[in-house]
């Protein structure tokens, strides 16, 4: 099959080597998918560039996120038949070297979720991580109807699925973006009150949106960078849920002003999270596709051929949405 691999970390022209490996099989309990679509994440971006830690495999075939065609089915396999269009996340992680930068991958059957006919494969590419995380960062601590979410970079990758994940559970929702362009993704999105944090007081709009009251929920796409913030704005008895720490990677954590308001802090990455709770949000993400019209967001696609620059089109940090690899061309 054709691929696009690194053998060591470093800028993505220099390690990403394209060119032929052998297909994989579907091993017990797994399912091999004929490959359209690769989704490429940040966490994918900072593993080959060495940012994240030191490599645990000899190669590595990037990108976690993908869609396709199931083509074979491993034994003990009994929720796919040979031709379902599929999602999948997690291809490149937790024990496995290959990812979905390639024409085959072949991965446990839970990790695989059916992709719906109304969607392309780009578009479902487009699901995996991002999807996961913001249900995981929206409902790991139960329902949220009537309660007032905030959504941290409304516009990214994670949280603009955050706003319409957030509103399909019944929640009011307040995002923040970094610009006029983002803020309109996520009034898209259906977000309830935007605000520019760049320009717009941030805890006195929220606020004042709910009433002195404060957020219930925080979907955090940076906690040591806003977590001076976000203090300010939580309820009584409220949760933030932190994806991602970029701002500031090794945080003081205000233990005492987290009690006196008994917050939560939950922090999570998709991998270590549990089987049940991952197969809870599939089936409800699944729920929510069928229910209506959902935006996905394309930023951009390249030929599987050009992986590097997929790669460095993720590292610039002014796309809107997921920036995708057409694995069949």
């Amino acid at each position: 099959m054709r691929a696009v691999w690194y053998e060591q970390t470093g800028p993505a022209a220099d390690v990403l080597t394209y060119g032929e490996m052998a297909t994989p099989v579907a091993g017990p309990g797994e399912v091999r998918i004929r490959l359209e679509a690769s989704g490429v994440n940040p966490a994918d971006v900072g593993r080959r560039g060495g940012s994240y830690r030191a490599m645990e495999f000899s190669r590595v075939i990037p990108n976690s996120d993908g869609a396709g065609f199931v083509d074979q089915i491993g034994d003990g396999v009994t929720r796919f038949r040979v031709g379902d269009r599929v999602w999948l996340f997690n291809g490149q992680r937790n024990g496995r070297a290959f990812g979905t930068a390639a024409e085959y991958i072949a991965l446990a059957e839970q990790l695989v979720t059916p992709l719906p006919d109304h969607l392309s494969f780009a578009e479902g590419a487009t699901l995996g991580i991002p999807a996961m995380t913001a249900w995981c960062s929206l409902f790991a601590d139960g329902p949220i109807v009537g309660k007032t979410v905030l959504v941290t970079g409304g516009a990214g990758a994670v949280g603009h699925y955050a706003v319409q994940l957030a509103k399909w559970g019944g929640a009011q929702v307040i995002a923040t973006v970094s610009s006029a362009m983002k803020g309109e993704q996520a009034r898209r999105a259906g977000a309830d009150l935007v605000v520019n944090y760049r320009d717009e007081d941030v805890v006195a709009k929220a606020m004042a949106f709910t009433g002195g009251r404060g957020v219930d929920r925080v979907a955090d796409v940076d906690f040591g960078g806003n977590v001076a913030t976000t203090l300010k704005l939580m309820a009584l008895n409220s949760t933030i849920a932190v994806y991602a720490t970029n701002g500031n990677r090794t945080p003081t954590v205000p233990m005492r002003e987290l009690m006196e308001k008994c917050i939560t802090l939950r922090s999570l990455v998709l991998f270590a999270l549990p089987p049940a709770l991952l197969a809870a949000a599939q089936a409800d993400i699944t729920k929510w596709l069928a229910a209506g019209p959902r935006i996905h967001n394309v930023a951009a696609q390249f030929a599987l051929s050009d992986t590097a620059q997929a790669h460095l089109a993720v590292e610039k940090g002014d796309k809107l949405g997921t920036v995708i690899v057409d694995c069949a061309r």
